[in-house]
């Protein structure tokens, strides 16, 4: 199948020119760039600043600008003091399957490095979300989310301590907690409410993941029920908008 302007599924009608047809000298550069990636493939170093800008005839500013670009949608990433040409985005299916398995899929090996983990009081917010009382002690467990030992997210969860009573003792961290819910406690999930949006990282966020702060995130809200529909964990899962996506697979609605 032949695509207008020789552009591939999913890319921009006209490769983002105005209808009027003036475009941005950046953009046009960004163009040029895309088509150089697309030649040296995955793990290539780019040429420096000076050589692109000496290449395409292009001040060093413009240039800068669409190279911005291209790292914020994740085409390219720094290493070192180079910049090198990005892999494919991990996609995640927006399931009750774990991050463990959605990174297996794809070739990857998942990994955690537990930042938090710890009790307190319920508030009454997520005594709500909870359906606990107020007060009552609940575990936050907070983990960086790794593939192949590159930092991808930050997760948040925090479930009942009397659900989960020696999390602290038998869980190790770097695993999946759903496998742990299942294979160790006999407990399996039901359904989930979930909500996404995009968000920037807060400073301390940013820093934990290993990112700029100006990079966009994706962040999923998730309430997990187990098989009985009772309210099992919350979940805060904040991921790198250049090197995720997500994936669902859509049906006819009830009529």
């Amino acid at each position: 199948m032949e695509y207008p302007n020789d552009q591939a599924p999913g890319a921009p009608i006209r490769a983002g020119v105005p209808e009027h047809g003036r475009i941005p000298k950046y953009y046009a550069v960004k163009t040029q760039v895309a088509a150089l990636i697309e030649e040296l493939g995955e793990g290539e170093l780019l040429p420096t600043e000076r050589d692109l800008a000496v290449r395409f005839e292009v001040s060093r500013e413009t240039l800068r600008q669409a190279l911005r670009e291209l790292l914020l949608e994740g085409r390219l990433r720094r290493m070192g003091r180079g910049t090198v040409v990005a892999g494919p985005k991990l996609e995640q299916p927006l399931s009750l399957a774990s991050y463990t398995e959605g990174v297996r899929r794809q070739g990857r090996r998942p990994g955690r490095t537990l930042i938090t983990l710890d009790q307190f009081p319920c508030p009454p917010g997520l005594a709500a979300e909870l359906e606990l009382e107020r007060g009552v002690p609940v575990w936050h467990l907070e983990r960086v989310l790794l593939a192949d030992d590159e930092r991808m997210g930050l997760e948040s969860t925090y479930v009942e301590v009397a659900r989960v009573p020696k999390l602290a003792t038998d869980f190790e961290p770097d695993s999946s907690f759903y496998g742990y819910l299942h294979e160790r406690l006999g407990i399996g999930f039901g359904d989930a409410d979930e909500r996404l949006e995009t968000v920037l990282a807060t400073p301390r966020e940013a820093l934990l993941i290993g990112t700029p702060p100006a990079l966009p995130m994706l962040l999923i809200h998730r309430i997990s029920r187990d098989q009985r529909g009772r309210p099992l964990e919350r979940v805060r899962s904040l991921y790198r908008g250049d090197r995720f996506s997500f994936t669902t697979r859509l049906g006819p609605s009830p009529t």
